[in-house]
């Protein structure tokens, strides 16, 4: 079981777009630079995205994309889900045809699994994550601007 570039790409922009939405409408093209993501695949993401009702485009000059719904009524399990990625672990898809068809002795395990990850995605909001990254990028900002006050005062103190 893995998460395909597209389900990470995917969760990366919504976020961004959570963290950047204001009174205007986020264009691709920032979220492509600030994200280091491709413009064109974005647009591929975004218009999953619209379809699954968790986006809204504005057209025109000043135009882009902005949450269609809050943030603390969309889930990773949400977004995942809109842009087509599956997450699953068992050989079959879930078909129970593992072997020769029939159910394989571990498709229990790996089915529980599948709705372990689920439920833990489908719990986490893109609120949740949005908060988390503010947060760091203020401890980050925080962090910076002490080792600058620290930098000052050692140039004080050797100057004197």
């Amino acid at each position: 079981m893995r998460l395909t570039t597209k389900g990470r790409f995917a969760v990366t922009a919504m976020v961004d777009l959570a963290m950047n939405q204001g009174k205007n409408p986020v264009t691709l093209a920032a979220i492509s630079e600030r994200q280091k993501i491709s413009l064109s695949y974005l647009e591929q993401l975004f218009g999953k995205l619209r379809r699954r009702a968790l986006v809204d485009s504005v057209r025109g000059p000043g135009g882009g994309y902005r949450l269609a719904q809050e943030m603390t009524q969309i889930s990773v399990a949400d977004i995942i889900i809109a842009v087509d990625e599956t997450l699953d672990s068992t050989q079959c898809g879930g078909r129970e045809n593992c072997r020769e068809e029939k159910k394989c002795i571990t498709h229990n395990l790996w089915a529980d699994l599948n709705r372990h990850i689920f439920g833990y995605l489908g719990a986490v909001t893109l609120k949740q994550l949005a908060d988390e990254q503010k947060s760091e990028t203020n401890g980050v900002a925080q962090m910076r601007d002490m080792r600058e006050a620290l930098q000052k005062r050692e140039r004080a103190a050797i100057a004197i």
